[in-house]
Parts: C-alpha cells; structure tokens; sequence
C-alpha cells in the first residue's frame, strides 16, 4: 500500500504541535479523573456529579450521563478534533476555515472514537473488574452514544477559545 510523502509529513508535524499534545494529555486526565475517583472510592456513583444521576436508558444511556457528556466533550472527541484540524491543515498546508476545519475536526473526533472504543472493547472482553465488583470498562451498548457525543465535541476548541478570548480581554481591561 503506498502512501503519499505528503501524509508522513502531516503526521509528523501533528506529533510535533503543543496544541495537540495539550489536548491530548489534558483531555486524557478530564477522562480519568472519574476513573480513579469510582476506583479509589468503590462507588460508581460520584460524589460531585450524584446530584445529576440520570435512570439507565435500555442499555444505550448511561445513568452518568452528565459526566459522560462533559468527559466525551475533551476526550476522546475534543482531543480528536484537534488532531484532525492540525493534521489536515498540514496536509493543506493552510489554515483551515469554516466548513473545512469542521470536517476535519469532525473526521479526528470519529477516529479517535473509535480507536478508544476499540480499546473499552477489549477491556470490556478481559472482564476486568473495578474496585465497586463490575467491569472496569463501558459496555459495547454505550458506543453509538459516544460518537453522537464525538460529534459534538467538535465545537468545544470552539467554545473554550471563545472563553479564553473573552477572559484575557476582561483582564487586559
């Protein structure tokens, strides 16, 4: 399988970006935070997020569903996104703009979704088990919700540069 020089090149520019490893090492520890949280207490149910518990829906909706919305936005969605805006734009060799940094953002989220499900999978398939007694790991179940939520979390590089513009703007005043 031959692939262009142009892509090798892409990637290696993606690994060399601040910005990518800033998301992807920040997004990383928002993910675990609840993880070692549930494993140091045993409980499932966290104490910060108990108040916004939701019921199980089937077994698509998680009864964290709060917490999975606000994790997902960061990783693995929002890191993914970023990965797929820097390295397409060094494909381009441009700044993306508009319709095509979304399709980018949004073609980095997939991925890297579906590489991280790949990974509960096979968590999920080891049986390994947490501190509370179940499976460390999502049931195969959650998935399809976790790339509605990967493309979404399109917008949140979005919505954080917003903030930080607004809050360094209300400093400098």
């Amino acid at each position: 399988m031959y692939v262009k020089p142009m892509y090798f090149e892409a990637f290696k520019n993606l690994l060399r970006s601040r910005r990518f490893w800033v998301w992807g090492i920040c997004g990383a520890a928002i993910y675990a935070v609840p993880a070692a949280i549930r494993l140091a207490t045993g409980n499932v149910i966290l104490p910060v997020l108990s108040w916004a518990a939701t019921p199980w829906i089937g077994m698509y909706v998680p009864a964290n569903l709060v917490e999975k919305i606000l994790v997902n936005a960061f990783f693995p969605g929002g890191a993914g996104a970023v990965a797929g805006e820097i390295f397409f734009s060094n494909v381009k060799t441009k700044t993306l703009v508009g319709r095509e940094k979304y399709l980018a953002r949004l073609s980095g989220a997939l991925l890297a979704v579906t590489i991280w499900s790949l990974i509960q999978l096979t968590g999920g398939l080891l049986d390994i088990a947490g501190s509370w007694g179940g499976n460390l790991f999502e049931y195969p179940s959650v998935f399809p919700l976790n790339f509605l939520l990967a493309s979404l979390s399109i917008f949140t590089p979005t919505v954080l540069g917003f903030f930080k513009n607004k809050i360094a703007g209300a400093i400098h005043n």
